[in-house]
């Protein structure tokens, strides 16, 4: 799956950028026994009657829920954020259905009208049969030497992936592309190079040794061969076994996810020159022209082992399995504007067998995915219109004033950090940008052609506008009030590249934040979730980038010392959860989010405890359950374990935890020692 946003998507950001909030220590010898899978977590248990607070919060707080839910099918998982998505999109669907039927219709709204109809179009998608993607698998068949696969390679590359801002860093192209600012120059743009090329979530899928994962991997190479024999393609078991050896070999190239984590190893700025020099075999020339970047100087280089290792295996080419590998992943990645055949295919093993998901997905459902794929903002715009006034704006603008407030205050307070440091930590706090609801400029989609009923092309043409709007963004100067989500998203992300962050709208309302509702339920829920955000900017990631954007250490060397030994105190607690008796939930890898989690959920504490409403009797255990029941999830199995092997948030049962370090939340449920969640004074994790 590619990393650009679908509705069902509701978590896929990390790394550098920072984080959203995805749904998808020392403390590790306190925990007396492990949480189950969360498919089967406590499904007879009710708040307030078996389950204690301090035994398993998320239970205590969430077991109705729990008990009375069950995941979709057409899911892998389900939460409050998904539910809350579902809503929102039902309610987008039939406000571009609206559109369509409106003849006085146009613009970029009669653009959106016209996406969305054509993909609903299953009949004429079917009628035209291969017809669409033809001339691409005709330009592949027509690759006759490693020249001709070179410029086929570089003139695939699309900006579809960012390092920043996602837990997924595979794309069905060879490498990835994203443009930023420079990660230690904020005033130019440049184009990041990712690694790319796998068809399974991550290089684990293909190079860990176990039985479940021998499994996943006869698995994919019988859906290969299934999807060339659908395109007519012959020996298709034999193609497909040299593509997916092809893909182990780019795999074995491929960085970690806690690799891809250390943005030290990923600084890398690299001429034109220097590709020829450190990553021999590739006519580099050739390839950045096909793909429109032959004008650049310099690439920062996310990734180098997977582009040396990528061109290692170009320099001796099988030009044949090449072809192969680029006919397939063109079939796999465009198989839903293909006949049902195809798409029913990719959705048996990307779905089913990957995800546990035993039902696709409604056609309206994937038609506005792909239609916010597409246009993202210009569905957000006439969302925005629809549905999210300026006073529920104002009123949140007043909370996250008073969350950075909060965090502020707590720097200050901070007995561990020199005057240098915490001066330039205040430095970033003050100049933190925070959109809410909607970006202040929207994008243009006047030059990008729709085409009534031609939904494979429609799209096309978006990508390849998409595309050229990231390249253009080379010659211009950062932007740091460019949003990274669209409007209708319900999510959450950090920037630490521009220190700012992206609230927007379609999160801003219940069960997250409710007008009508209390503060102690609002500051719970979306102001945990809000100063979330605001501790990515002083998370092991975040931490690194200055008042500007720029990877700099701007800490004395005892306070950074103080921050790690602090930070591994986390990774240790969060190692000691176990969904699975095989499978335990990666510390260091859910690090950055779980240190948000954390300060943020005291930076909300602070800021509702200074309000009037923070002084009501029950106001603490009202506070700690919003947040909790933020976080009510259910995951199948396969779903599950995709998610602690490759997301970067931790499975929500375990976020909700994190209230074991907050003294108040002790006070609040009497929570004694013993009880499995109980930490001892000096054993909770302080860090700002």
């Amino acid at each position: 799956m590619k990393t650009r946003w679908t509705p069902s998507k509701t978590a896929i950001i990390l790394a550098l950028y920072g984080s959203t909030l995805a749904v998808s220590n020392i403390a590790a010898a306190q925990v007396t026994q492990v949480a189950p899978p969360q498919e089967k977590t406590a499904a007879t248990k009710s708040p307030g009657m078996t389950v204690l607070p301090g035994e398993d919060f998320f239970t205590y707080a969430n077991g109705d829920w729990l008990a009375k839910t069950e995941i979709p099918a057409d899911r892998g998982s389900w939460s409050a954020m998904g539910a809350l998505a579902e809503d929102t999109n039902t309610r987008i669907a039939k406000m571009i259905e609206d559109l369509g039927a409106d003849k006085s219709t146009g613009g970029e709204a009669r653009k959106v009208a016209d996406f969305y109809a054509a993909y609903m179009d299953e009949a004429g998608i079917e009628k035209r049969g291969l017809a669409p993607v033809q001339p691409m698998l005709k330009a592949i068949a027509g690759i006759k030497d490693k020249a001709g696969l070179v410029r086929a390679l570089g003139g695939s590359i699309r900006a579809d992936v960012d390092p920043l801002n996602s837990t997924n860093f595979f794309t069905e192209n060879l490498f990835g592309l994203w443009v930023a600012q420079g990660l230690t120059d904020p005033s130019r743009n440049l184009p990041y190079l990712l690694q790319g090329g796998l068809g399974l979530p991550d290089r684990a899928y293909y190079l860990e040794h176990n039985a479940r994962m021998a499994e996943l991997r006869t698995k994919y190479q019988q859906h290969i061969a299934a999807m060339l024999k659908l395109a007519g393609m012959d020996k298709s078991d034999e193609r497909a076994a040299r593509v997916f050896e092809l893909e182990l070999a780019l795999a074995q190239t491929h960085a970690t996810r806690e690799e891809s984590a250390d943005i030290q190893k990923s600084n890398n700025v690299w001429t034109v020159k220097d590709f020829a020099a450190k990553a021999p075999g590739i006519d580099w020339n050739a390839f950045f022209k096909a793909a429109g970047l032959a004008k650049q100087e310099r690439f920062q280089v996310y990734h180098p082992s997977a582009i040396v290792g990528a061109a290692k295996l170009l320099a001796n080419a099988d030009v044949a399995t090449w072809r192969d590998y680029l006919a397939f992943h063109k079939l796999n990645q465009y198989a839903s504007l293909l006949p049902k055949a195809f798409s029913d295919q990719r959705f048996e093993f990307n779905g089913k067998t990957l995800s546990g998901t035993p039902q696709q997905s409604a056609r309206w459902k994937r038609a506005l995915g792909a239609t916010n794929a597409a246009m993202d903002e210009a569905v957000g715009k006439v969302y925005v219109g629809k549905y999210f006034p300026p006073e529920n704006k104002a009123r949140v603008q007043a909370m996250v004033g008073n969350i950075i407030d909060a965090f502020s205050r707590r720097i200050d307070k901070l007995d561990w950090m020199a005057p240098a440091t915490r001066a330039q930590a205040q430095a970033k706090v003050k100049s933190l940008y925070v959109g809410i609801g909607y970006p202040e400029h929207w994008k243009s989609y006047d030059g990008l052609r729709i085409v009534p009923g031609d939904a494979f092309g429609n799209a096309i043409r978006a990508e390849d506008y998409h595309y050229q709007q990231e390249l253009a963004k080379l010659g211009r100067k950062p932007d740091r009030t460019e949003w990274a989500m669209p409007p209708q998203l319900v999510n959450a992300v950090n920037l630490p590249l521009q220190n700012a962050m992206n609230f927007p709208a379609a999160i801003l309302q219940p069960p997250f934040f409710d007008p009508k509702g209390s503060d102690a339920a609002n500051y719970g829920a979306i102001g945990s979730i809000i100063g979330h955000e605001i501790s990515h900017s002083f998370d092991d990631q975040g931490a690194q980038f200055d008042a500007q954007g720029r990877l700099r250490d701007w800490w004395t060397k005892e306070d950074l010392a103080h921050f790690k030994t602090a930070s591994n105190k986390l990774v240790l607690q969060y190692n000691a959860y176990k969904p699975f008796p095989d499978l335990a939930v990666n510390g260091q890898l859910t690090l950055s989010e779980n240190l948000a989690d954390l300060a943020g959920l005291e930076a909300s504490y602070d800021a509702f405890k200074s309000t009037p409403a923070g002084k009501a009797p029950e106001a603490d255990r009202q506070f700690f359950t919003g947040f909790a029941q933020g976080w009510r999830s259910k995951a199948r199995e396969a779903s599950l374990r995709r998610g602690v092997l490759t997301d970067g948030h931790a499975p929500a049962q375990y976020r909700t935890y994190i209230v074991r370090n907050l003294d108040a939340w002790y006070k609040a449920f009497d929570v004694k020692p013993g009880q499995s969640l109980y930490l001892a004074p000096q054993e909770r994790v302080k860090i700002w």
